[in-house]
């Protein structure tokens, strides 16, 4: 898929499947399956990569922040609507990042979508609600183009938030599930917004 076009495909599979073209899907359980765990970027509470809360946006602050990479205006998903975002693909073409501007020109929200990053406490896209060891209580239900999601934040890092598909979920979707329900709920994005 041209790396333009796979914005268009987290856009329309937001809720059903993680927007990670380095990854594959088993095709019997329909499970994200990780082909390399080489990570190509770092998450802490203070940056994503090379990322800031002083980086400019846009796409030369954005390419000087993350070297190797290119970035490219797509329309994506966020939790309430869609907007344009730059986004950041690795020298492979794989879109790593979703960049979203703030009002004061800066970096307002930066959107991990593959497996190629790396969260501050190791959770990578496609583990599981279990395997990273998250929380029903650290957690909310995602609302609009999210609902039905689990909204979690990463232990210990307050300004980074965890995005699970829920398999299976037949609702109601104004609430979380029990806490066991949410244990195979699987890592579609992590949500980086700068400190302060």
């Amino acid at each position: 898929m041209h790396p333009s076009a796979i914005g268009f495909a987290c856009l329309i599979a937001i809720t059903a499947a993680a927007c990670a073209p380095s990854a594959d899907f088993d095709g019997t359980s329909g499970r994200l399956v990780r082909t390399s765990n080489e990570t190509l970027v770092q998450i802490t509470e203070e940056r994503i990569g090379g990322i800031t809360g002083d980086t400019r946006y846009g796409s030369k602050a954005i390419e000087a922040a993350l070297p190797g990479f290119t970035t490219e205006g797509i329309q994506t998903a966020v939790e309430n609507n869609t907007e344009w975002a730059l986004a950041a693909f690795n020298s492979d073409g794989f879109q790593v990042l979703q960049v979203f501007k703030g009002q004061n020109g800066k970096v307002r929200s930066v959107h991990g979508v593959t497996h190629h990053l790396q969260g501050p406490n190791g959770e990578r896209i496609g583990m599981t609600f279990a395997e990273i060891g998250s929380s029903r209580a650290d957690c909310r239900v995602g609302k609009n183009l999210w609902r039905g999601m689990a909204i979690c934040r990463s232990n210990g890092h307050p300004n980074v938030e965890l995005v699970y598909a829920i398999p299976g979920y037949q609702g109601p979707f104004d609430r979380l599930p029990a806490e066991n329900d949410l244990f195979d709920a699987e890592l579609q994005r992590i949500l980086w917004t700068p400190k302060g």
